[in-house]
């Protein structure tokens, strides 16, 4: 069982959109014409797709793009540590890696108090296989068999681990399972992966060459994944986890960057993200849109019978307590994956 842990070397940097930004006077950058998005990695891509139709507003007119992707925990950490500096746009796995920003003073403590409660995208969680699925794979129970080798992102760094976790508690307690119970179905994965990335991205690279024959991953990535030519499949179980993913702008940052924010949760911005695979979070219409990479093209995103959130379980304070702790604390999951380890 491998578990792969980076850090700053996991940031990739680089232009979202190349549209030319010269100031009246001849400047490369007037400070109010380049947003700086430091981000988990998984929407990079609708990052760029969005950034692409703001461009063809009055208020993304000129405006350009740099952005600085990684494993959520990681990057929140290191917006914190550098005070914020080239950074105007957060867009992070789950609520806590922003919560570490709101307490280091970068973020408004109303991040969350609009309609959308600072949602700006969302998904569910996943099982992808190997293309014509071999093994079968029909529901999180067939992750405990003999035969299956996981691939998925490691808590310790991804946000997106850590809904891939919570998909599976969920599921054991919908089956009835007591805590105890819970707990074995959960080592008993454990001890089927053989790779915890450091991010959700890199846990999906790796399954592109070869690692493994089951990947945990968000619907949008493997969605994603298909439509850059990736031979796969994916099952939407009949239970699953809701992903939430938040996303705000610095306090100091420039106003175009509240434009921005704005125009993601337009419904141009949101038809954008739907593009790569994300479901909605307001209530555009997307009847007649069709989603490349879906296992439905024209329904992409099919109703999920029993649908869990970090509501169910209180919320991401109680959530923390109980599962993953703060930056180095070892709890529940820490625990079972020792135990798994060992078996």
């Amino acid at each position: 069982m491998k578990r792969v842990i980076k850090a700053a070397a996991l940031a990739v940097t680089g232009a979202l959109a190349l549209t030319a930004c010269a100031s009246a006077d001849g400047g490369s950058d007037d400070a109010g014409k380049t947003i700086n998005i430091v981000g988990f990695a998984v929407p990079e891509a609708a990052n760029k797709a969005a950034a692409e139709k703001f461009n063809e507003t009055d208020a993304g007119k000129d405006v350009t793009f740099s952005g600085s992707y990684g494993a959520s925990g990681d990057q929140s950490r290191k917006v914190v540590d550098t005070k914020g500096k080239d950074t105007d746009y957060v867009v992070f796995s789950l609520e806590p890696d922003m919560t570490r920003l709101v307490d280091a003073g970068l973020v408004a403590e109303d991040w969350n108090q609009g309609e959308n409660k600072g949602i700006v995208s969302s998904s569910v969680a996943v099982i992808a296989t190997e293309a014509g699925n071999p093994l079968g794979i029909k529901d999180w129970d067939d992750l405990t068999r003999p035969d299956v080798k996981i691939v998925t992102p490691d808590p310790a760094s991804s946000g997106s681990a850590k809904w891939n976790i919570l998909a599976l508690y969920t599921y054991a307690k919908s089956t009835g399972a007591t805590e105890a119970q819970a707990d074995e179905f959960l080592k008993k994965v454990f001890k089927n992966v053989t790779t915890w990335a450091a991010s959700g991205r890199e846990a999906t690279e790796a399954f592109k060459k070869g690692v493994g024959n089951v990947l945990l991953t968000y619907e949008n990535e493997a969605i994603l994944a298909k439509q850059n030519g990736e031979d796969l499949d994916y099952i939407v179980p009949d239970h699953t986890f809701k992903i939430e993913n938040p996303g705000a702008v610095l306090k100091d940052a420039a106003p175009v960057a509240t434009d921005w924010l704005d125009f993601i949760l337009s419904d141009e911005g949101q038809l954008a993200f739907v593009s790569k695979g994300f479901r909605p979070v307001t209530d555009v219409d997307i009847a007649g849109v069709e989603v490349d990479g879906a296992n439905d093209p024209a329904n992409p995103f099919p109703a999920v019978k029993d649908l869990s959130t970090a509501a169910d379980l209180g919320g991401w304070s109680a959530i923390n307590k109980e599962w993953f702790g703060k930056d180095g604390e070892k709890l529940r999951f820490d625990k079972l994956y020792a135990e798994a380890t060992k078996q």
